[in-house]
């Protein structure tokens, strides 16, 4: 019987939060452990284990993987989200790739000063809005066309699935979002869920205060970035 996956992280979202809806998503259990001193992050550190001395790490299959994207890659290619050939994989990585530069701006908008924070918004609704669900609302609207659903090869990718984690995380910063996007409200549909929540983005907030999917407050003080390095 295999060993189920160990998550290190802080006790947040952050960048491990793609890695636990792949792996819920196919139906992994998996477990945390969340790093919660400095002298824990010093641990993990003197044992050798992170490879660029930052989490998140995932021990899996008789590894102990850094970088979240090569932790999604391989996640995906093990439990069949990324494509049957290399143009899909393509356009899975094309699609993912948006979505990580949407993302990166989401991510750190809670930890930016106060002062800069409503500017952070408003950048991030305008490229939501305007640049990159414009875009995959397009991609949607091409594989119906088709009569197909998924965004990739007509069947659920790692694609789909980021793509409703990021609807989720936008509609926490700007409620009723996607509603201004109608053929990719059906994607909410498609990606099974890993929370009961997970039916409608109405849920949302019950989705951003459910189990361990709920970070922390966030730090406000500069010495947090300090003491734990790379926090998100």
């Amino acid at each position: 019987m295999s060993r189920k996956p160990i998550l290190h992280y802080y006790n947040a979202r952050g960048r491990m939060e793609s890695i636990r809806w792949l792996l819920a998503t196919v139906g992994v259990e998996f477990e945390e452990k969340f790093v919660k001193t400095r002298a824990e992050l010093d641990k993990l550190r003197n044992d050798g284990i992170l490879m660029f001395q930052q989490v998140p790490m995932v021990e899996i299959d008789g590894m102990k993987l850094v970088q979240s994207r090569a932790i999604l890659n391989y996640i995906a290619s093990k439990h069949d989200l990324y494509g049957k050939d290399i143009k899909e994989r393509a356009l899975i990585d094309m699609y993912t790739e948006g979505m990580a530069d949407l993302g990166e701006l989401v991510l750190h908008h809670p930890y930016l000063p106060l002062g800069e924070q409503q500017a952070s918004l408003a950048q991030i609704k305008d490229k939501a809005r305007n640049r990159y669900f414009p875009a995959f609302e397009k991609v949607r609207g091409s594989v119906k066309s088709h009569r197909q659903d998924y965004l990739v090869g007509n069947r659920l990718s790692k694609a789909d699935i980021l793509l409703v984690e990021l609807i989720y995380y936008m509609e926490e910063l700007d409620p009723g979002f996607i509603t201004s996007f109608p053929l990719l409200q059906v994607i909410l549909s498609l990606v099974p869920t890993w929370f009961p929540v997970l039916s409608s983005t109405s849920n949302c907030q019950t989705w951003c205060s459910s189990l361990h999917c709920s970070p922390p407050s966030p730090p406000t003080s500069p010495h947090i970035f300090s003491q734990y390095g790379n926090w998100l």
